[in-house]
């Protein structure tokens, strides 16, 4: 994979673009002016792996309570602002990180010039959010709800903060279909050295969501475009940080705790894979440290998957070699697998968090 190399942009304390890693990004669910609600979510999507959070503002008092869950959390904040240009002033005057706002949409020259200029004054990014379903009328009637449409789109809302000599810009143009996704991307991409923001709108609940997400943004990403990804999902935001993780993971980008690999069940398993692995999943969640775990259910692939993890398990025949670096440490019966293998797992677990220290 080679990574395009664009602008860094700063958000709170991270930096994303250039050849920073990748973040992972998501959105609260609750009613922003519950303060309380709002930042115990946050915290629990700080715990998940999030790394920059988004709370939507529809009016005056969701932008006043900004700056009191600022002083709670401990990941950037952005605000997500359609419209009105006062409340974009209000969250800068609450300390917000960034601000997701549509500079043609939010009235005159002189109202973008006040966001713009107060955004400059405290280093404050502003992304442009472009959906298949906001794009301009005039944009629509001339090329439809196309890739080329939502980055004309995206384009024009750029030269209007490129007029007022503000950069500090990201960009995302999401569709709900993962081709027209990985077509605007593309063309957008060639055309500009702003980070991108990656994310499929609409993406559906949790299955099928995370499934569309996977594809589009994993191919995207493994073209070397994007700086920062939400998974979007009809499900609860800590689902969207799992996934978000899971595919960075999977191209061996980023790491968030342990991976388990474990092998199809098929006529040559001779235990009870499935319950087995269930259940070696549910004890990693407990696990920080990034350990590579196997389960394996046959002789065939077994002991190699096994030998190439941190701890494994080659079972077969009511038995179980467990692995350890590479070398068996011991042999045991089926129903003595998992307890020896979590108890494999949680010595390398509590050795890395020493070493960590």
């Amino acid at each position: 994979m080679i990574k395009k190399i664009t602008r860094v942009v700063k958000v709170g304390n991270l930096k994303l673009g250039g050849d920073n890693p990748i973040r992972i990004q998501s959105m609260c669910d609750t009613d922003t002016r519950n303060v309380k609600a709002t930042v115990k979510q946050i915290l629990e999507l700080e715990k998940a792996g999030c790394e920059i959070i988004r709370v939507a503002i529809p009016d005056m008092e969701a932008a006043q309570a900004i700056g009191k869950i600022k002083k709670q959390i401990h990941i950037p904040l952005v605000a997500d602002i359609h419209f009105d240009y006062l409340l974009a002033l209000e969250v800068i005057k609450q300390g917000i990180d960034k601000v997701r706002i549509n500079p043609g949409n939010i009235g005159s020259e002189e109202k973008v010039k006040a966001v713009v200029e107060a955004c400059k004054k405290k280093n404050i990014p502003i992304r442009i959010g472009v959906n298949v379903g906001s794009i301009e009328k005039e944009l629509l009637e001339k090329y439809g709800p196309t890739p080329k449409a939502a980055v004309e789109s995206a384009l024009g809302h750029v030269r209007i903060l490129e007029k007022l000599n503000f950069y500090d810009t990201l960009i995302s143009i999401k569709f709900n279909s993962v081709p027209q996704l990985l077509e605007g991307y593309r063309i957008l991409s060639k055309k500009v050295d702003y980070p991108l923001h990656l994310g499929v709108t609409h993406a559906g609940p949790a299955f099928m969501g995370t499934v569309k997400n996977a594809v589009g943004l994993g191919i995207l990403i493994n073209e070397g475009i994007g700086a920062t990804i939400r998974v979007s999902l009809t499900a609860d935001p800590k689902e969207e940080v799992k996934a978000g993780w899971a595919i960075l993971q999977a191209l061996e980008l980023r790491r968030n705790g342990p991976e388990l690999i474990s092998c199809p069940t098929c006529g040559r398993t001779e235990i009870d894979l499935i319950s087995l692995t269930n259940k070696v999943e549910q004890a990693l969640k407990k696990i920080k440290a990034p350990l590579k775990v196997a389960v394996m259910g046959c002789v065939v692939n077994g002991p190699g998957e096994a030998r190439e993890a941190d701890v494994g398990v080659a079972a077969g025949k009511g038995m179980g070699a467990i692995f350890v670096k590479g070398k068996v440490v011991k042999t045991v019966k089926e129903n003595q697998i998992l307890p020896a293998l979590l108890k494999e797992i949680n010595i390398l677990a509590k050795n890395a968090e020493k070493n960590k220290i």
